[in-house]
């Protein structure tokens, strides 16, 4: 069992309570910048406004000391521990922080009986913060169930993984989920700038200055984690002589043991990156595709932006001629969102390299584009009688549905009948190719209406 602040601590008043360090002490030279630099006070934490914005629920909770049972879900560096030890610092509950990695059974019944008598003598609540929840098992979390129920304890648990799949339902019935975002590339370099210039918890004293575009670098390589972003800050630091120097792009690729991307996810750089990816996968170059793809992913582009863009390629450039393009890149989508990065740069492969080598067809894109500009630009005229809906009362009256052909009543599940508007009848959007399994579906539309294909058109 660990605590935020020993018992002394906890008794202290709340004044002498707020002037604590996260660690329960006076700030130590030896820490992180990362721990160093993290906020104490809603003024100086960056980011996850929609959660703890000025006037937000959760923010007003914690002001007043109405803390509900919690669990912060949220990629690495996004702000979870540093909430709960910025409720540790401004509550007059105990609280009682556990590590779900080495904490057991045994831990959490020892905190009960803490809570108990805190409550039974001192009538405090007692608010216990549990780290990576996810990694306890169902039996612990079972314990933990009715001392959060009745409120012997209120429970904030912090994860990088869904909750909703690794923690019990009946426990996730009893607490508030927040969502942590990752932070903005805005956000980590205002961070970063404050941490090399607070001359007390951060750089400042050391008279550090840096090249243009080293900052924007290192907040595009964290990838949304302030931590990972002040690290590489502090690492490229201690490269420098004590008294200071300048951070420059050459320094920041030799301590991060890469080449960091020059690429600006709101410039040109980006846009003709994502530009070339797509590229790529419709002029079916897997190797060039997977080239830009390792681009993106390198400099820290949105896996779901990526995902999305993967899922329009399929349908617009390969369309029916293969038609599981779209569903590898559906299911890609999918996996990015479950999985997250590292791993989610695997399905992305995945579906990259299928589209790309895929058979291609933009058939579908122009057909709805062509009826898109019919029925934008001209009048279309209504929908044919006997396709109108004739299911409800008094529809046979105005003869719906009258004349409807039924196809599946017909050999081959076909009958020729109007389905275009009669001032459309003439429409043909649809133009499959002779490419993949378009081909065959081209075969049986030339049967059905073979006045709109002829032998001699795609061929």
């Amino acid at each position: 069992m660990d605590l935020f602040a020993g018992p002394a601590a906890e008794d202290a008043p709340h004044d002498a309570a707020m002037q604590e360090s996260p660690a329960g002490g006076a700030l130590h030279a030896f820490e992180p910048l990362a721990q160093r630099m993290r906020p104490r006070t809603f003024a100086e934490f960056i980011g996850q406004q929609e959660a703890v914005g000025a006037g937000h629920f959760l923010r007003r909770m914690i002001e007043r000391d109405q803390i509900p049972s919690l669990i912060f879900y949220g990629p690495p560096g996004t702000g979870k521990t540093t909430l709960a030890q910025m409720i540790a610092q401004m509550t007059h509950s105990a609280f009682k922080k556990l590590n779900a990695v080495s904490a057991g059974i045994a831990d959490i019944r020892k905190i009960v009986k803490e809570a108990e008598e805190a409550r039974r003598y001192y009538q405090r609540r007692t608010i216990v913060f549990i780290d990576e929840i996810h990694r306890f098992n169902k039996s612990q979390q079972d314990v933990l169930l009715p001392y959060v129920e009745d409120g012997r304890l209120v429970l904030i648990g912090a994860t990088t993984e869904n909750p909703f799949f690794e923690v019990n339902h009946a426990l996730l019935s009893r607490v508030r989920i927040v969502r942590l975002r990752p932070l903005t590339d805005g956000q980590l370099l205002a961070i970063l700038k404050r941490a090399l210039g607070d001359a007390e918890r951060g750089l400042g004293s050391r008279s550090i200055t840096a090249d243009e575009g080293v900052l924007p670098a290192i907040a595009q390589l964290a990838n949304g984690d302030a931590r990972m972003a002040l690290n590489v800050l502090e690492g490229a630091a201690a490269m420098l002589p004590p008294a200071g120097g300048k951070l420059t792009m050459e320094l920041l690729d030799e301590i991060t043991g890469e080449r960091v991307q020059r690429y600006d996810k709101t410039g040109d750089n980006h846009y003709d990156t994502v530009s070339a990816f797509i590229k790529s996968m419709r002029g079916s170059d897997p190797d060039a595709a997977l080239h830009y793809l390792a681009r993106m992913l390198a400099a820290g582009e949105d896996t779901n932006f990526i995902a999305r863009r993967v899922a329009i390629c399929a349908a617009e450039d390969v369309g029916n001629a293969d038609p599981m393009a779209l569903v590898v890149a559906m299911s890609a989508v999918q996996a990015v969102q479950f999985v997250g990065m590292p791993e989610a740069r695997i399905p992305l492969a995945q579906a990259v390299t299928y589209i790309a080598s895929a058979p291609k067809s933009n058939a579908a894109y122009l057909g709805i584009d062509a009826a898109l500009a019919d029925v934008r630009g001209r009048n279309c005229g209504s929908v044919p009688v006997h396709l109108r809906d004739s299911h409800y009362k008094g529809a046979e009256t105005l003869g719906h549905g009258r004349g409807y052909i039924y196809p599946h009543d017909f050999p081959g599940h076909f009958k020729r009948q109007s389905y275009l508007p009669e001032a459309m009848r003439h429409a043909h959007y649809y133009e499959p190719t002779e490419n993949g399994e378009e081909k065959r579906l081209r075969d049986y539309l030339r049967k059905c209406w073979p006045e709109r294909f002829h032998e001699d058109e795609n061929t």
